[in-house]
């Protein structure tokens, strides 16, 4: 799936803010180097859904074997580990015989204690590394899992790792086969030794993923063979909202535009994001935030939620707002499957303009049937000339007044709201009586 920076913060998934971000929520890792590769994983979607299907199935059998998953590795030893070549020593001796390591302990103190600690933190990773092995690599292991697992195992394949066997954890290694691990961990098996510690990356990366799945509730959506494209969910809600109302959804090559209205603060926005994000976290292989969904794969996701001016270019609000439609007209010609989120079309200037620029965009996005639109506005009065496109589902947010109060529920109804609720806002909001009191 392509998909740019801008989309991936208009739907949500990173933010400036952490705690404001879809990645921050399902960040479960138990390693920085985890972390990191989860962050890959979602800014880099897959490529098909056979892809899709394979991380889905790996992700589905961590759950399952959650419970005999090792332990033993730490973030802790993952930055240990990667310190060890990279720190100053002294040669390490390679047989560990008794005489060399009393040798090496007096006469290369402060080296003798690094190498001593940090040679038990590697025999807990490649410890822990068997481990992973022995757990989750048979002859049913999902294909990505299976490449990685396979590569690792022959890897670790030596003669010198015997003693993972005998022992429980690196303190308990004698001195001497502490430093003789030390040395070949050192000289000769440094690429293997990062081959392996990106392999724990992918595989903690995917174990967060299986963590924030069982810890949400999330439901790992069904990917369909069709030729247009389908986005079909149930019980779909946002993964960052505490107390969230769901939504369903059902978009195809009959129905492939909705055209939604509202008032201020009665939800569109959130619903908007709802959707990309669920169709974004699909396209990784993640479970999403529904009771149900079902989709096609998608070749492209984009959004024009916020938009702003560049002041260093002389560019307007109106201007980049022109320039993402542009944008989104191009890759829509392309033929493939898109997935077009707007939110407030061409709030950059005055009503009698941005009604007659709406109007113009719709009639022409609405003939792409190998996309599906989402597109929300206040502009309630261009959907009557819409209304003869059998293709443009309206819905709305509602609102309600009871005692001077704004009451939102949230839900999503079909028709077109003409609510306008600014001025009402400002009232309530004291702003009113302030700007009378000047």
């Amino acid at each position: 799936m392509e998909i740019d920076k801008t989309t991936l913060n208009d739907i949500s998934i990173f933010s400036a803010e952490e705690d404001l971000s879809v990645f921050n929520k399902l960040n479960l890792c138990n390693t920085l180097n985890g972390k990191e590769q989860l962050y890959y994983n979602f800014t880099t979607p897959l490529n098909s859904v056979d892809q899709i299907q394979g991380v889905q199935k790996t992700v589905q059998l961590l759950i399952n074997k959650s419970a005999f998953l090792p332990t033993i590795i730490s973030n802790g030893t993952i930055m240990v580990v990667e310190k060890f070549f990279t720190a100053t020593l002294d040669e390490i001796p390679e047989s560990g015989s008794a005489f060399q390591t009393f040798n090496y302990k007096v006469f290369h103190g402060p080296d003798y204690s690094l190498v001593k600690y940090s040679s038990q933190h590697c025999f807990d990773f490649i410890k822990g590394m068997k481990e992973w092995v022995s757990v989750l690599l048979d002859e049913n292991t999902p294909l990505p899992l299976k490449e990685i697992l396979e590569s690792a195992n022959k890897a670790l394949q030596k003669t010198q790792f015997a003693n993972t066997q005998k022992y429980a954890t690196g303190i308990d290694l004698p001195n001497g086969e502490l430093l003789q691990l030390a040395h070949f961990i050192r000289y000769k098996y440094k690429i293997n030794m990062l081959d392996l510690l990106a392999i724990h990356a992918r595989l903690d990366a995917w174990l967060g993923m299986a963590k924030a799945v069982k810890k949400y509730n999330l439901v790992f959506p069904t990917f369909v063979k069709n030729d247009k494209p389908v986005l079909q969910a149930q019980g779909l809600y946002h993964l960052l909202l505490a107390t969230p109302v769901n939504y369903n959804v059902e978009l195809n090559d009959a129905v492939n535009f909705l055209f939604l209205t509202g008032a201020n603060m009665a939800g569109k926005s959130t619903f908007i994001k709802s959707v990309g994000s669920a169709v974004f976290l699909a396209h990784t292989g993640m479970a999403v935030p529904a009771t149900q969904m079902k989709l096609t794969y998608f070749d492209g996701l984009l959004s024009n939620i916020n938009v702003v001016d560049n002041l260093v270019k002389g560019e307007s609000y109106f201007y980049n707002e022109v320039q993402r439609i542009k944008a989104t007209i191009a890759k829509i010609s392309n033929g493939k499957k898109w997935l077009i989120l707007i939110d407030e079309l061409f709030k950059g200037t005055n009503v009698q303009d941005a009604m007659k620029c709406s109007a113009t965009v719709i009639e022409g996005l609405h003939k792409k049937t190998n996309s599906l639109f989402v597109l929300s506005t206040h502009l309630y009065e261009i959907a009557e000339e819409l209304k003869q496109h059998k293709n443009i589902s309206f819905k709305y947010f509602e609102t309600a007044i009871a005692n001077e109060k704004i009451q939102f529920s949230y839900q999503l109804k079909d028709g077109v709201s003409n609510d306008r609720l600014g001025y009402l806002i400002l009232q309530q909001e004291g702003v009113v009586d302030m700007l009378e009191k000047l």
